[in-house]
């Protein structure tokens, strides 16, 4: 699954987020309310979104209501330390799908998640993911350019997908290191240019024109196209997200 999780207590969403991607699950994190907003109106769906309701920026039911205005319907649930049946209600009736109160069982945690997850999705799952003439078939495993097959590694792949999923947006090294290689904290190593490095001479040498561009001192980039020009550089509030 694809999991967006808003938690603003760093030990919180070190724990969640590393069980869950223990359990192979892809997720994203947000520590502030507008933070997610922007990711999830920007990125590939998520198929479950976790929400704490106290968030430095606003309440997590105003943030839900802002979601819900944007017609995604995406399962949510609320994840809090506020236990009382009114704050459970309150919750439901901002459009969130289920509620969750600190301290819990990451077993529980767990399968509320499953269950939100096998309700009927709301579009069909995304199994090929397509940026100019680069293609990636997730269930295949197999990335093809021009008609070319690419053979990546597995981590050179993980790092195309991400990018994929990104396409047009600036990612950053930081990013990287927490959605690719799960990472807390910067190793100091130049592990992320390094496989950046291995990746670029994979799937643009040899063809027309470069598809994955460096932002210097920003991060990294997919063209949408041939003629696409480089995105304009925003604030470390609307493109690193993740710092």
């Amino acid at each position: 699954m694809r999991i967006l999780l808003i938690e603003d207590d760093q030990e919180t969403l070190d724990f969640v987020a590393s069980g869950l991607r223990r359990d192979g699950h892809l997720v994203e994190t947000c520590q502030r309310a507008d933070d997610a907003l922007a990711v999830v109106t920007s990125t590939t769906p998520f198929d479950v979104i976790v929400v704490d309701r106290m968030l430095p920026d606003r309440d997590g039911l105003q943030l839900v209501k802002a979601i819900r205005a944007l017609e995604i319907g995406t399962p949510i649930l609320f994840l809090t330390t506020m236990v009382g049946v009114n704050e459970r209600v309150r919750g439901l009736q901002a459009g969130g799908d289920d509620y969750l109160v600190k301290p819990f069982a990451f077993a529980e945690l767990r399968a509320r998640l499953q269950a939100l997850a096998r309700r009927p999705p709301l579009q069909a799952e995304v199994t090929v993911l397509r940026v100019a003439e680069l293609e990636m078939d997730l269930v295949r495993r197999v990335v093809v350019r021009a008609g070319r097959r690419i053979d990546l590694l597995p981590k050179e792949f993980q790092l195309l997908e991400y990018l994929m999923r990104n396409a047009g947006r600036v990612v950053t090294r930081t990013m990287f290191l927490e959605n690719v290689w799960q990472f807390n904290f910067d190793p100091r190593t130049s592990v992320v240019e390094t496989h950046i490095s291995r990746l670029r001479s994979k799937i643009d040498r040899g063809f027309a024109y470069e598809i994955l561009r460096t932002i210097h001192g920003v991060g990294y980039c997919l063209k949408l196209n041939s003629d696409d020009t480089p995105p304009e550089i925003q604030s470390d509030h609307d493109q690193v997200r993740n710092k």
